[in-house]
């Protein structure tokens, strides 16, 4: 989490995180060669070698390979739930042997400008602005011609691709690595990994990948199923020489689950606060102002990261909380620590608004709601705006903690969330949300309260 937190996470894609999109894995890709081998898919192991066998067959004439390539990767396929929630995340590289643009897809789709690298000259151009670099050592869905599968291809990298092979061992050492998808069947990548090792030793950085456990076929004699996950449990403990830590799951689905999580501690670190205030019901108004800011400044200082709309009576205060610790003592980059979208007006603009919170509410994990009113038609009323933001988050899986001892439309949830309250938090940590709602609270013990609520529902 803390290499996410930094921005020195990078994922390595394999076929398998495509899979899940309905592309061919490499055995369903080379299948028909195999088949007009005589040979049985099942039973090969080196797909690299197959695929030199076809083209050695067919005199070295790619048209048949190429023609697979662009027919498997053209189907108007789009990213699966894998590919969205990396998407998300704050990882900014990503290296992959797929042809396919899925990735790229769901980076755009994300609308992070994304740099695509699948040949060597593209390393030495940046795109101005972008927040994502995929490297495709293996060429890119559109340039079949190019890409990398056969013996031939894989005998000749190291002079035809030298720099991405260098890029790569760049990344290995600077960044931690996920691999999705991956066999580590790749000789180009044992390459790379083999060269960190000497020239690291014992001083290697971590990096996971995620394995499915190995199952018993359907009719598979358990001595071979034995056979097969003994090969697992070695193969893994052999990945351990490069500090490549497995993390087996039974079923694929589980990955998602996991990227699930990851991306829900992530986000667990940002905080959305929603809330207006055209009155401060039993606070004056500079208490309430001081408490707005005050909360603000102690969750920065918490390493809280902050989420807000610029609520009338409320978002103001939140920024000068934030700028006071953040110019003061953090001396960090303000865009890191806050992310202030104020609402558009006019008629059009207001027409926005349920994109607008929704896509503001999807940057947090928490969110905090405060006071709540606004003045309509010269009577004060409860502001719907934080009922709605509240819904949102509830449908976005956000951690809702409504801060009751401020009243208003706060008060309103605090209440709805007290009488289910094991619908939304564990049992455990009844009695410090009950704090949450005590007005008799002083505004600095009911900050010191907030902040042990988050402190205990967000680990």
């Amino acid at each position: 989490m803390k290499e996410l937190e930094e921005n020195n996470a990078a994922i390595f894609a394999g076929a398998g995180l495509s899979a899940g999109s309905g592309h061919a894995d490499w055995s369903g890709l080379v299948k028909d060669f195999a088949d007009e081998l005589n040979l049985d898919i099942k039973k090969e192991t080196d797909l690299i070698a197959l695929v030199q066998y076809h083209l050695n067959a067919n005199a070295h004439n790619r048209h048949q390979l190429n023609q697979k390539i662009a027919n498997e990767f053209h189907h108007g396929k789009q990213p699966n739930e894998n590919h969205k929630i990396l998407a998300k995340l704050p990882i900014n590289t990503f290296w992959t042997t797929n042809y396919d643009r899925l990735i790229e897809t769901a980076l755009t789709n994300e609308n992070k400008v994304v740099d695509v690298k699948y040949v060597e000259k593209h390393l030495t151009t940046t795109i101005h602005g972008r927040k994502a670099v995929v490297y495709k050592m293996h060429g890119d869905v559109e340039h079949p011609d190019d890409a990398i599968l056969s013996k031939d291809d894989y005998e000749r990298y190291h002079k035809t691709h030298a720099t991405f092979l260098n890029a790569l061992a760049g990344d290995l050492v600077s960044k931690t690595f996920l691999f999705v998808g991956f066999s580590f069947t790749d000789p180009n990548l044992e390459f790379v990994l083999s060269r960190i090792r000497v020239t690291f030793t014992s001083n290697q950085r971590p990096h996971y990948a995620i394995f499915r456990e190995v199952k018993q076929d359907k009719d598979e004699p358990k001595t071979d199923f034995e056979y097969r996950k003994i090969k697992q449990e070695l193969f893994i403990q052999d990945l351990m020489r490069f500090n490549i830590k497995v993390l087996l799951v039974k079923e694929y689905s589980q990955i998602t689950s996991i990227l699930n999580e990851i991306e829900n501690r992530f986000k667990r670190k940002t905080i959305y606060i929603s809330g207006s205030a055209h009155e401060y019901g039993g606070w004056d108004s500079s208490t309430a102002e001081s408490f707005i800011s005050s909360l603000s400044k102690k969750l920065i200082e918490s390493d809280y990261k902050i989420v807000s709309g610029f609520g009338l009576g409320v978002g103001s205060f939140v920024i000068n909380g934030v700028l006071e610790e953040i110019y003061l003592n953090k001396k960090e980059n303000l865009e890191d620590q806050l992310l202030l979208r104020p609402f558009p007006q006019g008629k059009k603009g207001k027409e926005l608004w349920p994109t607008y919170r929704k896509d503001m509410i999807s940057y947090a994990g928490v969110s905090l709601f405060v006071f709540g009113n606004k003045l309509e038609n010269n009577e004060l009323v409860v502001a719907d705006g934080v009922r709605k933001e509240f819904e949102i988050a509830k449908q976005q899986n956000v951690l809702l903690i409504p801060v009751g001892a401020t009243g208003s439309m706060a008060k309103k949830l605090y209440d709805e969330i007290s009488t289910d309250f094991e619908k939304y938090f564990e049992l455990g940590v009844k009695s410090d949300f009950e704090k949450l709602g005590d007005s008799s609270l002083t505004p600095e013990d009911l900050i010191e309260s907030i902040l042990t609520f988050i402190d205990k529902v967000t680990k």
